[in-house]
């Protein structure tokens, strides 16, 4: 089971548990589980409201391999988060090139991660 770090200047850092691979609870779920105030609106990917910086605790490695969704490339190119450029190397690759990703649509794998959100 992958670990997720919760990271926000405002809270204590928060390290839980994740189903690797369930195509079912999202970073967002997973949050609210965990009583992890991260900010969300709609709960669909299309408000940007839960956007988050998510990262890999092991360094070396190359980009997460979870696939952005259509509304997380939306959202993401609209809030500037995300260029053509890395858009274009995912339609390649199919890996996700960009660290900001909407934590409703974000679905973990098998991978230890560090999600870092806005707190107000």
């Amino acid at each position: 089971m992958p670990l997720i770090t919760f990271s926000s200047p405002l809270h204590k850092d928060k390290t839980v548990y994740a189903v690797a691979g369930s195509h079912k609870q999202s970073v967002l779920q997973i949050a609210r589980d965990n009583h992890i105030p991260i900010d969300f609106s709609c709960g669909d990917g299309d408000c940007g409201t839960c956007l988050v910086k998510v990262r890999r605790v092991e360094k070396n490695k190359g980009p997460m391999g979870n696939p952005l969704t259509d509304h997380e490339l939306r959202v993401l190119k609209e809030l500037g988060k995300i260029t053509q450029e890395q858009i274009d190397a995912m339609a390649v690759d199919d890996l996700c090139h960009s660290e900001w990703r909407l934590a409703c649509q974000m679905v973990v794998r098998d991978e230890d991660i560090i999600v870092e959100y806005p707190s107000k």
